[in-house]
This record gives C-alpha cells, sequence and structure tokens, in this order.
C-alpha cells in the first residue's frame, strides 16, 4: 500500500510540476523572477493551490523514500518505528513551513 502511494505521488508530482514548467514559460525568463511577478502568482488562488498540491505530493515521496532508504539499510521494530515517525515528523514540519510561505505570500505580508 505504502509504495501504491509513493507511485501516486510520484506520477501526480510528474503532471503538476509539468504545468508549473508551462505556466513559468508564458512569461519570459527575467520577467518571471521580478519580485511582483512572483507575489502576483501567489495571490492568483488557483496558483496557490496547485502549489500547496505540489509541496504536499513532494513531499510524501520525498520522505517516504528516504523512509524506504533507511529501512533498507538496518532492520528493526524500534528502529523501523523511530524512522517512520521521524520522516513522518520532518514532512509534517517542511510541509507546515512550506503553506505557511505560500499564505504569507498570497495575503501580501511578503
Amino acid at each position: 500500500m505504502i509504495m501504491k502511494v509513493h507511485y501516486g505521488t510520484a506520477l501526480g508530482a510528474v503532471v503538476l510540476v509539468a504545468v508549473h514548467i508551462l505556466f513559468r514559460l508564458t512569461a519570459s525568463y527575467t520577467d518571471s523572477l521580478q519580485y511582483e511577478h512572483v507575489i502576483a502568482n501567489y495571490q492568483f488562488i488557483p496558483y496557490a493551490i496547485m502549489l500547496e498540491i505540489i509541496l504536499i505530493l513532494l513531499s510524501v515521496h520525498g520522505f517516504n523514500g528516504l523512509r524506504v532508504i533507511l529501512l533498507e539499510l538496518k532492520q528493526g521494530h524500534s528502529y523501523e518505528k523511530a524512522v517512520t515517525y521521524g520522516c513522518l515528523a520532518a514532512m509534517a514540519i517542511l510541509i507546515a513551513y512550506g503553506s505557511r510561505t505560500i499564505l504569507m505570500a498570497g495575503m501580501g505580508m511578503i
């Protein structure tokens, strides 16, 4: 089941990152990096939602991959629990911090 989630998050991330890149290509590279343009992107609600989904997909995919790698290095019930909970905690912290950034930029606080 966990590997199905891993594959699903990979597919979803590939699709949404492709949409993100295509969205970036609508403006010239230097214009897309201008502060006002970046903030306007965060204030465009559908785009901000897409960024949030990308953040969640990549975080789940990345930390699950790290968890699998760490579990292949060593086995043991307490080690597996520690790795699983550690990855979940790190993932939650990353998503919370990224969500905070998206919300602050969208509300014009940055």
